[in-house]
């Protein structure tokens, strides 16, 4: 894997980077986002699904699981996989076609590895221990992304 550390200042920021991030992508993609609660997952996909005009379609799949998005014919899957109890539960609502035919933001994705494609890219969100609105990014990729 290949590490890039990106500091986030603002959720501008947090936003900017991910729009970046999203005009880099195609279906089967796989983008796994990890950390703690309020350290900018939700602002991360806001700013992600703003690359595709759908900045106002966005809500949590914290209950649904899923939310399905879909702009100029590409599909774009947002994934809360917290409340699963393991990988099966991913494959029994379908998870490997979501895979396959779709950009995917998994949420919590670290739960279902065994599913991940090999090539997914991971982003660790940290808070900043000083400064409350820094957010540290830790990008781990195959590919060269920036």
């Amino acid at each position: 894997m290949k590490p890039y550390k990106f500091q986030s200042k603002n959720e501008n920021d947090t936003k900017n980077f991910a729009r970046k991030l999203a005009a880099k992508l195609k279906p089967k993609d796989v983008v796994v986002l990890t950390g703690e609660l309020g350290s900018g997952k939700t602002k991360f996909t806001e700013g992600f699904l703003s690359y595709f005009g759908l900045e106002n379609e966005i809500s949590s799949p914290t209950y649904t699981i899923v939310n399905e998005y879909q702009k100029d014919g590409i599909l774009i899957y947002h994934f809360d996989v917290y409340r699963l109890a393991d990988s099966s539960e991913f494959y029994e609502i379908g998870g490997e076609e979501y895979l396959e035919t779709g950009i995917c933001l998994i949420e919590w994705g670290e739960l279902i590895q065994d599913v991940l494609p090999k090539n997914y890219i991971h982003i660790t969100f940290e808070k900043d221990k000083k400064n409350e609105t820094i957010r540290i990014l830790n990008v781990e990729s195959k590919e060269d992304l920036f």
